[in-house]
């Protein structure tokens, strides 16, 4: 972190502390929920059934209210506190996972804390254009996610401990689960803290007397500009389907993998495995866009998704899951962030939570049909194989439009 500026690193430390619960979503969650539904008479089939359409409901969500909630904090002054705000709830939402004993009533708390922890990433990622310049955005966001990815590994290798050795220390695994909710929620948040102290908003339009109402004329005014601007409209398109693909496979890898016969154990350190390897390669990409196009290095990635999601088909064996997420952790962190930049760099900066709104909707909001699908699929067929085959049309219809992207000059 030598390289980035204080104001720099405290961005980044949200990242740091936001992957934590993250990674809790896409491990331990996962074993946790399906061991509480299969306790309750759910089948492996019914119960990711479940879980991926709780995925989508928060989707939904995050689409429905985002670019209203961007659109209203890209007003002067707002951000900051519409970001705690909605950290809080999140924060809020982890430490309570480990109250219910229910399947549904722990997935309504499941949607609560994802949701606003999505709708938090909305005010995070447009804090972007007011702590760091163009030149510095792709390096900066890059260290985002790498901080992140490695970062997260402190809680989490603390819970995975708990958890494997809870039997040992004389707590149920149950029990070493439920701390782990807590361990991560007070870790997501902590971190937080020098951001919340420190961050001033440069960019944003002046204080309006009615900003709810100006917040939906601002909406259609930025829909009206994006439909004229055809690199932002393509490259929405483009994120739509590519990122669609990337966070349903970080949404329901555990799931699947479960599903097919992988072992928790394997699957947890699986997962622990690619946030070590995906900090490296988040910031060599980082460095490589200093001398190579950013429009390239995405390409590349969406194409490495591709043979991700072809290669998952055929998935039963643990070492082939271990290869999985090797290649996930390559091209994991490069995507994600390489994207946050690039669409930071073709923004009106004092629009960026409005814009970053719409961001989300085609980004995290987009996940609903990935996760809703394999859903579908897998409650039709009996079997998870068949949603996931679907998933590699979305990286071929994501990469034909951002080529289309990267055509066109700015």
């Amino acid at each position: 972190m030598k390289e980035l500026k204080k104001q720099e690193k405290e961005w980044v430390l949200y990242d740091v502390g936001n992957s934590a619960f993250v990674l809790l979503c896409t491990t331990i969650i996962p074993i946790y929920f399906k061991n509480i539904a299969a306790a309750q008479g759910l089948s492996s089939a019914q119960s990711t059934a479940y879980l991926s359409y709780a995925l989508s409901v928060c989707t939904i969500l995050v689409a429905l209210s985002g670019p209203v909630l961007g659109t209203l904090s890209d007003t002067q002054g707002h951000k900051k506190p519409m970001f705690l705000s909605f950290l809080v709830v999140g924060v809020l939402g982890c430490l309570s996972l480990a109250i219910p004993k229910d399947w549904l009533v722990f997935l309504v708390l499941l949607v609560l804390a994802k949701t606003a922890y999505s709708l938090s990433l909305i005010f995070y990622d447009a804090m972007l254009t007011d702590v760091t310049t163009d030149d510095r955005m792709d390096l900066v966001s890059s260290h985002g996610y790498a901080w992140g990815y490695i970062g997260s590994c402190i809680p989490f290798v603390a819970c995975l401990l708990l958890v494997l050795m809870a039997e040992k220390i004389g707590i149920s695994q149950g029990l070493a689960i439920m701390i782990s909710f807590g361990i991560t929620g007070i870790w997501w948040f902590a971190v937080t803290i020098p951001l919340l102290r420190h961050y001033e908003q440069k960019y944003g339009v002046p204080k309006k007397k009615n900003a709810v109402k100006e917040s939906f004329i601002r909406i259609w005014e930025v829909l009206g500009n994006v439909n004229k601007d055809k690199k932002i409209l393509y490259f929405l398109i483009a994120f739509f389907f590519y990122i669609d693909g990337v966070y349903t496979i970080i949404d329901l890898a555990t799931s699947y993998g479960k599903d097919v016969g992988i072992s928790d154990t394997h699957l947890l350190l699986a997962f622990l495995m690619t946030q070590i390897v995906a900090f490296p390669c988040a910031l060599i990409f980082g460095k490589i866009s200093a001398r190579m196009k950013s429009e390239t290095l995405i390409q590349i990635s969406i194409l490495g998704y591709l043979g991700i999601s072809l290669f998952a088909l055929q998935l039963d064996h643990a070492w082939e899951f271990w290869f999985l997420a090797v290649c996930v952790a390559v091209f994991q962190g490069s995507i994600q962030a390489l994207s946050r930049s690039y669409f930071a760099k073709i923004i009106p900066k004092e629009k960026a939570s409005e814009y970053f709104g719409f961001y989300d909707i085609f980004g995290k909001g987009a996940a609903f049909m990935g996760t809703m699908l394999i859903g579908i699929c897998t409650q039709l067929s009996g079997s998870s194989r068949t949603g996931v085959a679907s998933l590699s049309f979305m990286f071929v219809i994501g990469f034909f439009f951002f080529r289309k992207t990267a055509s066109i000059e700015k």
